[in-house]
């Protein structure tokens, strides 16, 4: 299946220019606070999407307007690829391709920068919008009997930020790549549905289910 949120969004004139740019600035930021964190500077980013740091602030007014940006342009990335999985006829395929295409985008590396900055109102309606979307998938291919029924929204979005992160060591992007996928598809056989396999238990996942107020609060500015 082809996710448009792997492509930049068609349109004319400047408006349609700058998107484009957004998202070559969004690629280098992902790449850059993927690598080196949260404390990442933004000339980093700056030279990674190969403009100046003084054309990243004409366009922003400050390093925290532009991560807001980006965080924004990230979800609705995840949004979009959300929606084509839920277009898919078959629910686990949906959901399949929706966890191949945000680890591929590697939609939670900027989860880098949680507690690091103020969140404003779309970044959070953004996000609401997101994790609905993200329940929606996960219950319809519950429903359909083919993810297993102690698997949760949250355990697929920690999932997808784990993917995100670069791993250690100069390894080449096509070797990065081919490790990426086996892994994929080590995780997916994992959440496949068991038959017989009840919450709770043999062979049930550990521990309990991630708390909702937690992956959401750990975006509170710490002081």
């Amino acid at each position: 299946m082809a996710f448009r949120s792997l492509q930049p969004q068609s349109g004319r004139g400047r408006q349609a220019e700058a998107r484009r740019n957004d998202l070559v600035v969004l690629e280098a930021a992902r790449d850059v606070f993927a690598a080196q964190g949260a404390d990442a500077p933004i000339a980093a980013v700056a030279a990674r999407a190969g403009v100046g740091v003084g054309t990243l602030y004409r366009r922003y007014g400050s390093k925290t307007e532009l991560l807001q940006r980006l965080c924004v342009l990230a979800m609705e990335q995840a949004l979009a690829a959300a929606g084509d999985a839920l277009a898919a006829s078959d629910p686990w395929d949906g959901l399949a391709s929706y966890i191949a295409a945000c680890v591929e985008l590697r939609s939670g590396a900027l989860a880098a920068l949680a507690g690091q900055l103020e969140t404003t109102p779309e970044m959070n309606g953004t996000a609401r919008r997101s994790m609905e979307r993200l329940d929606e998938l996960v219950a319809r291919a519950q429903a359909a009997g083919r993810l297993r029924a102690d698997v949760t929204a949250l355990d697929i979005s920690w999932l997808i930020e784990q993917f995100s992160r670069r791993p250690p060591g100069p390894l080449g992007d096509a070797a990065e790549a081919g490790i990426r996928s086996r892994l994929v598809a080590i995780a997916l056989d994992g959440l496949r549905a068991r038959p017989g396999l009840v919450p709770g238990g043999p062979g049930s996942l550990p521990g309990p289910a991630p708390d909702r107020r937690d992956y959401v609060n750990r975006w509170s500015p710490r002081s």
